[in-house]
């Protein structure tokens, strides 16, 4: 039986054009404020991946561009990765001054509110899909206060838990595991590494 083809694109600058391949996939995921390398991933869009905990939230619920983006306009589904009890529960608040200038841990309604008004469905993960992303990287007890899966992360636990090896060939590209201090990128690195060598994941070159 020939299998469906999954595609995950992270943000990192692509390197080669793999639009067509992208496009022609069976299913595309992407995450946050998508980045289509100059039109080298394609726009091909089913689930688009955001955190609704971070100041880069704050800024897209203000930023025009970001409902107008090619990527967004494709997506059929937003899935918000965090949900409001993991937030509140984990994630570090704001201090003061910060909370002062309107910053805040959790702009989850207001995703919702935003992303609804452009008619797109929304869905937010449950509380122990966090915590499986937890354990999966080893993430326990207190260090669940300094540590958080990222969104990718977290992206590609959903696809590999919800389209059976059997029936999907799943892709990552774009992918550097480098960024906020507070991921924990060598971790994750590593547990897509022991995906690839159990051929549970390919790479797109």
């Amino acid at each position: 039986m020939t299998r469906k083809t999954a595609v995950i694109i992270g943000n990192a600058k692509l390197h080669h054009d793999l639009s067509q391949i992208v496009d022609d996939a069976d299913f595309v995921m992407r995450f946050n404020a998508p980045n289509l390398s100059g039109g080298m991933s394609g726009t091909r869009t089913d689930i688009l991946m955001l955190a609704a905990s971070s100041k880069a939230m704050q800024r897209r619920l203000v930023e025009p561009g970001f409902l107008e983006s090619a990527a967004f306009k494709a997506v059929k589904e937003v899935v918000l990765v965090y949900h409001p009890g993991i937030i509140r529960k984990y994630h570090p608040r704001p201090n003061i001054l910060s909370r002062m200038k309107g910053r805040r841990a959790d702009w989850t309604m207001q995703a919702i509110e935003l992303i609804g008004s452009a008619g797109k469905e929304i869905r937010i993960m449950p509380p122990q899909f966090y915590l499986d992303g937890c354990a999966a990287l080893g993430v326990s007890g207190p260090r669940m206060r300094e540590v958080f899966p990222s969104t990718g992360f977290l992206g590609i636990c959903h696809v590999l838990s919800n389209f059976p090896a059997v029936e999907w060939d799943v892709k990552l590209c774009g992918f550097t595991w480098e960024g906020w201090k507070r991921h924990a990128w060598q971790d994750e690195r590593r547990w897509v590494e022991d995906q690839i060598t159990s051929d549970r994941i390919g790479m797109l070159a």
